[in-house]
């Protein structure tokens, strides 16, 4: 058994993220897992794209010319990647953001829309975590028990431990000083995140 997933986007959209939760969660099943990401010089808004290659059997190389899976978080990245999946292979669109139709006849789509499911689970920020829950079901690469471990490895149970524990943010406001570290892997959506926490805490009026 060999599975090539390509997670193809923009910066931003946590696609390399995807990629690690995948292979995260088959490593812990016992799979060889290659994971090869790709991304232009401009992080954010720049495009993004991973490679994800899952087998039973040693993997000869991490590069998918034929992907058996396509995740296209936005159209451009659909655009780009269409044409170099196996016939009768899967391709899962964020309809969110792609409503146009795949020139092919051959292969298999799902759309999800993930900005609306989401804003359902109350956080318009874990588009990336909803659409990989997608792929993993439809496809059957993992299980709930397997997605939910690989979400946890990629993210570090030690930060996920720090961030439950930890007293709010909120109450350290009153210092002269609060520093706020923000951390996470390339593609999880650092920059949007510091953003909108900075505007935020703007509003309550204080100096940002």
């Amino acid at each position: 058994m060999i599975t090539r997933t390509i997670f193809s986007g923009f910066g931003g959209q946590g696609v390399l993220l995807m990629g690690y939760v995948l292979s995260h969660g088959a490593m812990l099943k016992g799979l060889n897992v290659t994971y090869f990401p790709s991304y232009g010089a401009e992080m954010r808004g720049g495009t993004a794209n991973c490679t994800v290659t899952l087998s039973d059997k040693k993997i000869a190389s991490p590069v998918a010319s034929r992907p058996d899976i396509l995740v296209a978080m936005n159209y451009p990245s659909f655009e780009k990647f269409e044409s170099s999946v196996v016939e009768n292979g899967l391709v899962f669109l964020n309809s969110s953001l792609i409503q146009e139709n795949p020139s092919r006849k051959d292969v298999n789509v799902v759309r999800i829309p993930t900005a609306e499911l989401a804003h359902e689970v109350g956080s318009d920020r874990v588009i990336n975590m909803v659409m990989i829950g997608a792929v993993c079901a439809k496809s059957g690469l993992l299980n709930l028990e397997d997605t939910v471990n690989g979400m946890q490895a990629a993210l570090k149970e030690e930060l996920l431990g720090i961030l439950n524990t930890h007293p709010p943010v909120e109450d350290s406001l009153d210092r002269l000083l609060t520093v706020v570290l923000v951390v996470g892997v390339n593609g999880s959506g650092k920059t949007t995140s510091i953003a909108k926490l900075a505007r935020y805490y703007q509003s309550l009026g204080k100096r940002v």
